[in-house]
């Protein structure tokens, strides 16, 4: 194919990708609001609102290994076809159930799990098609837009979410939904997800082999490549402390400072703009040029934001700079999240071989999640019994610690020989080799 016609292509599928992921995203989230409050208001009990979490996130854990298999093995178009089909399909169970029988419990966790699943092959299978999709040189924008398609469905879903919630039925969510899914469908049917990919055989015409064989070469891969490795281990280990703001933050405001629930609301709104507004700025800028040490630096001030969380319960505020101040910190941590994941996400595009994406990349996933649920039910207990204020203060001193520890100097300059760190080496500054 021609060049510029590739190219022209490419720009398609940026905004094609792009439209395609804020439809979706953006019916997921609605459903997902609708859904929380119809079980919270039939049932009353947070511990079925807390099962249908668990229906969410179990099978979204323990299919992502199997996801990547599939999305280094089969045609990656037709994955996300099919996902996207299923994902309608389950859509429309729903709703069927729910106009000839009413919607049950057993039915809203199956269709849930259902949808968990669905997203997870999907989610893998785009993230590993990025590079097939679009030319190498505006990854990042496609990583950005794909960001801000997210942030604007996070702002926007409970809005609307709660306006439609008190003036339609339950099955209008689920019309609207699987209108948003077919209309994704579509979308994706035009894309040609090989247009850039560097597969050997794109998924086609070769015997698959076994799925541990599969996964054991994955895990092989990532022993080649101990950058990665190490991207890993960062991600396990930072979700886990961010455990302690993601227990930490709700409980501070709500039940130490009494922030009523539409002032905590703007705080969360917050989150979401800084997300939305990084991301924009990253897809009309430079590709950053060292993605760890912007990652490192942005991780760092993340553990600052955290431990100012604590602040207002060391020193007396009023009621209206409280909600201002948690708005900056939110509106921070919203910016900085893009900060750290979007560069390394475009250097892992770039550097990851087309034939292992979809097993890296979920064993990425996976691993990024894997100790969340211990952390949350260890911080969980902790905030009962210590004052929440040095928890996350700590918590945050010893993610810094760990982050300057794995991420140190000579891990970056094996990164990005390009970059040469000043040392003072007996009372003159050097510029360090690349190791």
């Amino acid at each position: 194919m021609d060049s510029e016609l590739k190219l022209k292509k490419a720009t398609y599928h940026l905004w094609t990708f792009t439209i395609s992921k804020l439809i979706g995203s953006f019916g997921s989230q609605v459903y997902s609001f609708a859904i929380s409050f119809y079980i919270l208001q039939l049932t009353g009990s947070a511990t079925n609102f807390a099962a249908n979490l668990l229906c969410s996130i179990l099978p979204r854990t323990l299919a992502g290994p199997f996801a990547g298999y599939v999305a280094d093995n089969f045609p990656r178009k037709t994955i996300a076809i099919t996902s996207q089909i299923a994902q309608t399909l389950a859509i429309g169970g729903l709703l069927t159930t729910s106009l000839t029988s009413g919607l049950s419990l057993p039915a809203i966790y199956i269709a849930t799990c259902i949808l968990s699943l669905t997203s997870t092959f999907s989610g893998v299978n785009f993230t590993s098609s990025i590079t097939g999709l679009i030319d190498e040189a505006r990854i990042q924008k496609a990583m950005s837009l794909n960001q801000m398609s997210i942030s604007f469905a996070a702002i926007g879903s409970p809005v609307v979410g709660g306006l439609l919630y008190g003036t339609v039925s339950i099955p209008v969510f689920l019309i609207l939904y699987m209108t948003a899914s077919v209309i994704a469908v579509i979308l994706e049917s035009t894309m040609n997800f090989k247009l850039f990919a560097n597969r050997k055989t794109n998924g086609e015409g070769k015997t698959k082999e076994p799925i541990w064989d599969s996964m054991k070469a994955g895990i092989a891969y990532l022993k080649l490549n101990p950058l990665i490795t190490t991207i890993i281990w960062v991600a396990l280990l930072v979700n886990f402390f961010f455990g302690a703001q993601q227990v930490g933050y709700s409980f501070v405001l709500i039940d130490k400072l009494k922030v009523e629930s539409q002032h905590f609301g703007l705080t969360e709104g917050a989150f979401a703009v800084g997300m939305l507004v990084l991301s924009f700025y990253l897809s009309v800028r430079k590709e950053v040029k060292f993605p760890l040490l912007s990652s490192k630096r942005g991780i760092i001030a993340l553990g600052l934001i955290m431990s100012g969380i604590a602040l207002p319960l060391f020193i007396k505020m009023t009621y209206a700079s409280i909600i201002v101040f948690y708005m900056i910190l939110m509106f921070g941590f919203g910016a900085l999240i893009i900060i750290v994941n979007t560069p390394i996400q475009v250097m892992l595009q770039k550097q990851i071989d087309d034939d292992y994406k979809g097993r890296v990349f979920s064993i990425i996933e996976t691993m990024a999640q894997a100790l969340s649920p211990l952390a949350m039910v260890i911080y969980g207990f902790l905030y009962d019994f210590i004052p929440a204020g040095w928890i996350l203060i700590i918590s945050a001193s010893v993610l810094i610690g760990v982050v300057t520890i794995l991420i140190r100097p000579s891990v970056v300059r094996k990164a990005h020989p390009e970059w040469r760190e000043k040392e003072i080496v007996k009372g003159k500054i050097v510029t360090a080799k690349s190791e």
